[in-house]
């Protein structure tokens, strides 16, 4: 048999016994693609407490583009929840719960306060959200 044939044969041999293990990393690559792209896309959610005179927690770090559902629970009577320089804006009734799902676009610390009258300690009820990059 001529060389050229034979070493043709040879790389022949050698492309059939790597196509597999290729063709299963590009599958696993892509697999990994896939979940992180839909863990990207599947906001992140945060419950939040509200109860004459205080949210609990009382500060959220998020991350600048990363969506977020933001559950706000009241144990007593109606609150609100706004943060004004981020568009955010949710009211939930006595005992009740709502939610507001945003995006935040902009870097800094922002206070959130309680936008329904809720008594004489209404004016402190503060939340922080911190924004990093």
């Amino acid at each position: 048999m001529p060389h050229s044939k034979l070493s043709s044969m040879r790389i022949a041999v050698k492309m059939k016994s790597i196509l597999p293990v290729v063709f299963v990393s590009m599958l696993f690559a892509s697999q990994l693609f896939v979940a992180a792209a839909s863990a990207e896309s599947t906001p992140r959610q945060i419950e939040v407490t509200a109860k004459r005179f205080v949210f609990t927690p009382g500060e959220i770090t998020l991350h600048k583009g990363e969506p977020v559902v933001l559950v706000l629970r009241s144990l007593d009577v109606a609150h609100g929840l706004r943060f004004k320089e981020l568009g955010v804006d949710v009211k939930v009734g006595k005992g009740g719960t709502a939610e507001v799902t945003f995006t935040p676009d902009k870097i800094g610390t922002f206070v959130g306060h309680c936008s329904v009258f809720c008594g004489s300690g209404h004016g402190e009820m503060t939340l922080t959200l911190h924004v990093v990059e």
